[in-house]
């Protein structure tokens, strides 16, 4: 891709590139079942993102991912941080 294209995502989000991709890298052979995994995922997108999340929300994320069997990808994650 074209490294103008990140450039101009990192000036709209905020959001560092390099960060996104370690986290994207980091994903591919972790363990969704584990409920550590699932919590520290969710903690590295909060701080990726600056937004904090509170503990309750990160149960109810963890539950919705590890017991309920729910996807866990970045959007899931962000739209249930933003739904505070």
């Amino acid at each position: 891709m074209d490294n103008g294209f990140f450039k101009n995502i990192e000036k709209k989000t905020g959001v560092n590139m390099k960060d996104i991709f370690e986290l994207a890298n980091s994903l591919q052979n972790a363990n969704f079942k584990d409920e550590e995994t699932v919590r520290k995922v969710i903690y590295r997108v909060s701080d990726i993102a600056k937004k904090p999340v509170s503990k309750e929300m990160v149960e109810q994320i963890v539950k919705s991912i590890v017991n309920d069997g729910k996807q866990l990808d970045l959007n899931t994650i962000s739209n249930m941080i933003n739904k505070k």
